[in-house]
Parts: C-alpha cells; sequence; structure tokens
C-alpha cells in the first residue's frame, strides 16, 4: 500500500496500522483506513449518517456458504495441517525472494530493464499454483500487470473481482544490517515470514492465488465468474499499472460491471472484550503542490534582503502557522467509526463514551469531543481534516550565487468533505499576506493572481501550481448501511473470524467502518464497481514491526487467517443474493 495509509484507534494511546499503512513508524494496528492520495465526490453513495437510523451503527451476523459449505468443511480442516501451513508460508517466502521493487523513475514497462524482476515474479506465480494457471485464463497488461478470469457458470451475474499489487518499496541500503533476517530472504522462523512485502502487499497476491488454487483443488467451479488483477507499481501511485489494469476491465466488461471489490487496506484488531473491524470504505485525496520563487539572481556578495530561500522559508512559515483546523463532520466515516465505538467497544472509558454519545443532537457536546480528541489522539488531524507536509526542498546552486529560483512541494491529503478546487482557494488566500509583505507577484494555479501596479521595486514571482499533475479528489463512499455487498462482506468477516480457532477468538465481533489517510490502486477503480471496500484481513499483532520499514514481517498464523479469509469470501460471494 502507499505509504501514509493509516487507521487509528481514535482517543487511545495505540494505534495500529494494516497491510499497507503507516506501518513505518512500528507501531501495531487496531484502526485501519479506508487508501490514499484520493477521496472523491459522494455522488449518490451511502454513508453511515446518523440521524438516517434507527439504530446507531447497526451490525449483522454471520454470513457462512450453505450450497458451498461441504468445500468449506473440506479446505478448513486442511489449512489447519502442518503440511499446509508450511507449504503456504513457503508460497509466501518464495514470492518475497522476488525482489519487485517499484522505484519511484521507473520508465514504462518495456522501456527499463528493472521492470524485468516481474517476470520472474510471474515464473514462480505459474510454478506454484499450476492449477490457477491451467484454470484461469490469464492476460498481461501492459506487460506486467496480470489479470485472471475465472469463469462462473451463471453469465447473468456481475462478476467479483479481488486485486492486490505485485511490487513492494526499496529497502534503504543503510539499513540492510539491522533487518533480523535479510530483506528479501522469506525466511520463516517457525512463527513470521521476513522481508520485505510480507505485510504490503504480498499477502494479498499469495493469499488470493492460495485459495482459488486450493479450491480449484478440491473440485469447486463457481457460479459467479471472478477476476483477480494485480498491479505492478501501487506504491508509487499505480501510474503503469493499476490504470492499465482499469483501462482493459472496462473495455472487456464496461464500467461498473463488477458486484463487489476488495482489495488492500483495513485490518482488524482483538481487544481484552471484542474484536473491532474497519474495513475502508474511504479514502482522502491528494495534492502535491509545488511552490516556486523566481528572484533575480547575482553575486552573493551583494545580496539582497531576502533571497529566494529566505523568501520561499516565509511562505512555509506562513504555512505551518495555518494548519488546516480539523472538524467532526456528522455524516463523516470518522465520526461514524467513533459511535461504533461508543456502542460496541467496552473498552471506552465512561467519560469519552459520554462524550461520543452526547455530540450526537448537541453541537457544544460535539466541539468538546473535538477538543477532546485534538488533546488525546495524535492523529485526529489526519482523520478529520485535510493535512499538508513541507516534504521536498531545492534551491540554489553555489554558495557566492543568489539562488533565482527556490521551491518546496507540499503534500496535502484532502479531507472526504472538500475537494481540489477549495483547497486551492485556501492556499491563494494564505500566501496572500505573505505576496503582499514581501511584495512579490503571485500566480497560483492560473486561478488567482497579484500584480504589483505601483511602480515600486518587485522581488520576485511565487508561483503555485499542481507539481505532477496528479491531483486527486477524495474517494466516492462506498455505499453501506442497508447495501448488499456491505452485509456480504461485514457477515463474511464476522463468520471467519467466528470459526477460527486462535486463541481469544470466541468474542464479540463489531464492524467499524474506517478510512483512508493514503491511497491504494483503488483510486483508479472507481468505474469499475461503487461497492470497493479496502480490506486485507490481518490483524496489527500479527506484524512484526510494519510495513515500509526494517525487519518487515508477518506471523504465519495471521497470514494463515488472510488465506481463510479469501476462500470465505469467494464462496460466500459466488452464493450470495445480496449481490447483483
Amino acid at each position: 500500500m502507499e505509504f501514509g495509509n493509516a487507521s487509528v484507534r481514535p482517543g487511545g494511546a495505540r494505534i495500529y496500522f494494516s497491510l499497507a499503512t503507516l506501518t513505518a513508524l512500528g507501531l501495531s494496528l487496531f484502526y485501519f483506513f479506508a487508501r490514499s492520495p484520493h477521496f472523491g465526490p459522494c455522488g449518490a453513495s451511502t454513508t453511515l449518517t446518523l440521524g438516517a437510523l434507527d439504530e446507531v451503527c447497526p451490525q449483522t451476523t454471520a454470513i457462512a456458504p450453505e450450497k458451498n459449505r461441504a468445500f468449506l468443511d473440506t479446505l478448513e480442516e486442511q489449512y489447519q495441517s502442518e503440511g499446509f501451513k508450511l507449504q503456504a508460508y513457503e508460497s509466501l517466502g518464495g514470492a518475497i525472494r522476488v525482489p519487485t521493487v517499484a522505484y519511484d523513475d521507473l520508465a514504462p514497462p518495456g522501456q527499463d530493464e528493472r521492470w524485468e524482476i516481474f517476470g520472474q515474479l510471474h515464473a514462480y506465480l505459474a510454478e506454484r499454483f499450476p492449477l490457477v494457471h491451467a484454470t484461469l485464463r490469464k492476460t498481461h497488461v501492459n506487460k506486467y500487470a496480470l489479470v485472471y478470469h475465472w469463469q462462473g457458470s451463471d453469465e447473468s451475474l456481475k462478476p467479483a473481482l479481488l486485486t492486490a499489487h505485485q511490487d513492494v518499496v526499496p529497502v534503504e541500503p543503510l539499513t540492510v544490517d539491522q533487518w533480523i533476517h535479510p530483506p528479501f530472504s522469506g525466511h520463516y522462523d517457525g512463527e513470521y515470514i521476513w522481508g520485505r512485502g510480507s505485510c504490503d502487499d504480498k499477502p494479498g497476491l499469495i493469499g488470493t492465488l492460495t485459495a482459488v488454487e486450493e479450491l480449484l483443488r478440491a473440485g469447486f467451479t463457481p457460479t459467479r465468474t471472478f477476476v483477480l488483477a494485480y498491479g505492478i507499481d501501487e506504491e508509487r501511485g499505480g501510474i503503469s499499472g493499476a490504470t492499465a489494469i482499469r483501462d482493459y476491465l472496462i473495455a472487456t466488461y464496461g464500467e461498473y460491471a463488477f458486484s463487489i471489490l476488495v482489495d488492500e487496506g483495513g485490518g482488524y484488531g482483538v481487544s481484552d472484550d471484542v474484536i473491532m473491524v474497519n474495513p475502508g470504505v474511504a479514502e482522502k485525496g491528494k495534492f502535491d503542490v509545488r511552490f516556486e520563487i523566481s528572484a533575480p539572481g547575482g553575486h552573493s556578495s551583494i545580496p539582497p534582503e531576502h533571497t529566494s530561500i529566505g523568501l520561499l522559508a516565509a511562505v512555509i512559515k506562513q504555512l505551518e502557522n495555518n494548519p488546516h483546523t480539523p472538524h467532526l463532520n456528522r455524516s463523516g466515516i470518522y465520526y461514524n467509526l467513533l459511535q461504533c465505538r461508543a456502542e460496541h467497544d467496552p473498552s471506552l472509558s465512561e467519560d469519552f463514551r459520554s462524550l461520543i454519545t452526547g455530540s450526537r443532537k448537541s453541537d457544544k457536546a460535539l466541539h468538546a469531543l473535538e477538543q477532546h480528541l485534538a488533546r488525546t489522539d495524535r492523529l485526529y488531524s489526519a482523520l478529520a481534516g485535510t493535512t499538508q507536509a513541507a516534504d521536498v526542498v531545492h534551491g540554489g546552486v553555489k554558495a557566492n550565487a543568489l539562488p533565482e529560483q527556490a521551491e518546496v512541494i507540499v503534500n496535502h491529503r484532502v479531507d472526504i468533505h472538500s475537494s481540489i478546487a477549495a483547497l486551492q482557494a485556501r492556499i491563494a488566500s494564505v500566501v496572500k499576506p505573505i505576496v503582499k509583505q514581501y511584495r512579490l507577484e503571485l500566480d497560483a494555479f492560473g486561478l488567482y493572481k497579484e500584480t504589483i501596479e505601483d511602480g515600486g521595486d518587485i522581488n520576485g514571482l511565487l508561483r503555485i501550481t499542481d507539481a505532477w499533475g496528479t491531483a486527486l479528489e477524495p474517494a466516492p463512499i462506498t455505499p453501506m448501511g442497508d447495501s448488499g455487498p456491505f452485509k456480504l462482506l461485514s457477515g463474511t468477516i464476522i463468520g471467519v473470524l467466528g470459526a477460527s480457532n486462535r486463541t481469544g477468538y470466541d468474542k464479540k465481533v463489531f464492524i467499524a467502518p474506517s478510512m483512508s489517510t493514503g491511497n491504494t490502486d483503488t483510486k483508479h477503480y472507481w468505474k469499475l464497481t461503487k461497492h470497493i471496500y479496502r480490506y486485507g484481513h490481518m490483524n496489527g499483532e500479527d506484524s512484526y514491526n510494519g510495513a515500509h520499514t526494517i525487519n518487515e514481517a508477518v506471523r504465519g498464523e495471521g497470514f494463515l487467517e488472510i488465506i481463510r479469509f479469501f476462500t470465505w469470501v469467494i464462496l460466500n460471494v459466488d452464493e450470495s443474493a445480496l449481490l447483483d
């Protein structure tokens, strides 16, 4: 998952990260979101708005296959055998040993030899999953992205789409000696499977393929068509992979042709009293903004009062002195997540629970809840508003030459209740005092311009632009509530957790939909279906140190749960009347 996707446990000290979130901090996950540089327009999608429901955060019951029950019973027994576990762990370990790194500066497939490693992974997958490759129709999209078509017997049913990505982030060379086991070893030490990609997202890739392979081995033939799609550069935004997969699927199946889409994302957390599950149903938007100051050059022995770098520093300071103010929105995903906890999580303090429930009808109480979260939850601002972070700075070429240009790139994650246009207007407004104070001209996005017409000196030009041309609106919110696909996924999760033989999984399970502060490949898949779920079924405690960091590792038993989850999903989706 693209770094920056996080879910949180509001009001608590613990932060848990799922398969692809802020795991680089080395923390574990209890809450998880929904991926990445977008959180698009809500459109006609349904949100879990409190005023529209007779019950706060209603829950469904476990859903298990009936027609396909025999297949499930057979595989559940098989999955507990020591032989199968070792085989599955090695399947993941072998995939980790193929270092399919997605670099930010990759040229298109076919024009950069660094893509060729994906061919080695494809050969490994063909060898490891022979029934999949003998039965399903495989298509290479843009050379290295993969799409598998598993034909069902009833063509009137909309296909289901399971997605993951093949690529991983690079390993910082200076940290290699800090790994307990080498970063591409795929080593299984009796508890954990080690290596880059063990959490993000080779469990999704290998988990889905393993489930399909074993279903085929058991003799299962689907009624509903299933499509498996695996991107190649999710970690750099899906530029070459997910975009090509999207175009291929739309050309092959049409827009909104899929009944449900499950991608990497949210997970679940086990506490003393309950299991809280956080499927991602939304994603924030993303906007990388370039602030560039152009000013006269010259010899640094005769400097102006402020160089372009100094002027740029003033702009950065102005931005950081004026952060976006987070707010709770009663129709928002984060607010509804809090309500779910108030209804179903006995670990909440009574004071915190009262703040949450009291905010439903009282604006004063809502403000008090905001103040409490601002004091106690370090991720409150990220979950309840737009964020900004100055991440890249360039300026100057020589110590004795005045810099003629200086720039900073500021990353924004756009609140699901906002938009790119609103953010552009706010940015122009925030920098205007600096423009006036330092006598700069302004060109912000070609929309907001300021000139100096009094005949005095002009110290430079501040130009503000979309840094990469990749601005992304917040994602459409996935329908919840009475939505059939939402009920099906929720019931499946409750069922698979309830049937687990792992210690403590006899606890109450509740579903609390969440959102992503970052993005997954689903940012390119909005036109494939309205029913997008970012959920990888990983327990935060099964990750050794998180993703995108040293000592990335997944507990073997946790990976087994992922295989079980995808098996349940396929069998339930195949026979469910809750889907189109």
